[in-house]
């Protein structure tokens, strides 16, 4: 017996239209949410919840800010602790520029020395060739090479100024700085950006600015017609990153290496065809998935690291000793999870703090333990001198930093630091810049403590890296063991 065709149900209409243009009506109204009723009235559906597989805009904000929450708490510690700094600057290593800021006559420590003049420091940033320090009331101090304006102050006589700490004129209280080898930064309150200096390559200083001019003073950052609000800023040699209010990335500076994860390699080249303006005017970076949310960043000498509201580490720039956590490429141009680096933070509690030297990298867990990454080579990963391989996934630093509790850490080009709840400073890496504040300066493979005079009445409350010089910052040995002081 043949079949014929199943006949097939007609759903019954919910308007019965009596035209054409009724129909058009009726079906315009039931898209916009309304139905029309027999009597010619109509009355409001209930909003569909999901549209095209989306959750409703307050639950997915809900679901975002549940997201921060539990990633804030990976740094609420050591947060609390940076934010309660209060005291004296110390530097050591080499000087010849005036970054030490001990005047024209000293070119280096080998132990800590006492700026004088600087006092209720809460922030250092130890540059190429310069140093930045922010304090409690919001002012920003720098001294060091000013051959490019990496200052950002005028001065009568520069060869005696720079080797002091001098006053830089902002229009607002700061609460971020960040430095790089010829650049700073510096975050107001209000969340604008202030920048000086210049931007450099493979063939030298590009500019600071879209025209290729450096500035030697500070000059305002836009970001989308000055209408985003930045909450961090990171520096790396020659580039910058800064994260939204909003969670979302922008960066700036040289792209040789991929640090800027937004412009392809084609490009790197001063911006090739496009101009300098693809490199030097903010722009936003994004992941394979564009709706990813940034909750942190990091900047590297020559890296860029992103942590997402989903927990997963991104990252961009040079890897060529795996120094990103990522086996494949030696340069990175787009944001990639780095699966070494996600895995690690899962396993740890999360990362509370990175910091990238030349080609290692050091991560700060919220428990407070140290773990490297990266070039093995002088000893900067103080995995001990019987490691013969490179670490191509996070390791936990051991030897005298086992059982103590790091509060903050920092990456030199090929030295590595670490600071103690309890106020004391490990060094370790390449010691011929007498960066390290130890007996001598061989090469240290595994953590040991900085000396010096200026230590024995003070504990270290944080510590900055820079090409060949270190920055601390000290109080008082009677000050809580937290480095929990009196508010400001």
């Amino acid at each position: 017996m043949v079949r014929g065709p199943r006949a097939r149900a007609v759903p019954k209409s919910k308007v019965m239209p009596e035209d054409g243009e009724t129909l058009k009506a009726a079906m315009k109204a039931e898209k916009n949410g309304k139905l029309m009723n027999g009597n010619g009235s109509h009355q409001l559906l209930p909003p569909n919840p999901r549209k095209r597989g989306r959750p409703p805009s307050d639950a997915a904000e809900r679901a975002v800010a549940e997201k921060r929450a539990k990633l804030e708490a990976r740094v609420a510690g050591r947060q609390n602790h940076m934010n309660n700094i209060n005291g004296v600057v110390l530097t050591l290593g080499q000087g010849d520029t005036g970054q030490l800021g001990l005047g024209p006559d000293i070119m280096e420590r080998s132990k800590p020395a006492l700026v004088k003049d600087l006092t209720r420091v809460k922030a250092v940033c130890a540059g190429g060739m310069h140093t930045v320090c922010l304090t409690k009331e919001g002012k920003v101090y720098t001294f060091g090479c000013n051959d490019e304006g990496a200052l950002g102050r005028t001065m009568e006589d520069e060869e005696e100024e720079c080797c002091v700490p001098g006053l830089v004129d902002l229009p607002s209280k700061v609460r971020q700085i960040s430095a790089g080898d010829s650049h700073t930064a510096a975050m107001t309150e209000d969340g604008h950006v202030y920048i000086w200096g210049t931007f450099r390559d493979s063939s030298g200083s590009f500019g600071l600015t879209p025209d290729g001019q450096i500035q030697k003073l500070p000059v305002k950052l836009k970001l989308h017609g000055d209408r985003e609000v930045v909450v961090k800023i990171s520096s790396g040699a020659d580039h910058l990153a800064m994260l939204t209010l909003a969670g979302e990335l922008y960066t700036i500076g040289c792209a040789e290496q991929g640090q800027l994860g937004r412009v392809a390699e084609r490009f790197v080249a001063r911006g090739g065809r496009r101009g300098l303006e693809l490199l030097l005017q903010p722009d936003r970076v994004h992941a394979k998935n564009r709706r990813t949310v940034f909750a942190d960043v990091w900047a590297g000498s020559y890296d860029t690291l992103a942590l997402s509201t989903d927990n997963e580490v991104l990252v961009c720039g040079l890897n060529n000793y795996n120094q990103l956590g990522v086996s494949k490429g030696q340069v990175i141009h787009t944001l990639t999870k780095s699966k070494a680096l996600t895995e690690a933070a899962a396993n740890s509690g999360g990362w509370a703090h990175i910091v990238v030297g030349q080609h290692h990298t050091l991560a700060l867990d919220a428990a407070g333990n140290v773990h490297a990454l990266g070039r093995l080579e002088y000893g900067r990963l103080g995995l001990g001198d019987q490691r013969q391989t490179d670490a191509t996934e996070p390791i936990q630093v051991g030897g005298a930093l086992e059982g103590k509790k790091c509060i903050d850490v920092s990456a030199g080009t090929t030295v590595s630091f670490a600071v103690t709840e309890k106020g004391e400073c490990y060094s370790w890496g390449m010691g011929s810049n007498g960066q390290l504040g130890q007996t001598d300066e061989e090469d240290l493979w595994e953590p040991g403590t900085m000396l010096g005079k200026q230590l024995e009445q003070r504990k270290v409350m944080a510590v900055s890296g820079g090409g060949q010089h270190t920055v601390l910052i000290a109080q008082e040995d009677s000050a809580p063991a937290d480095g929990i002081t009196q508010s400001s």
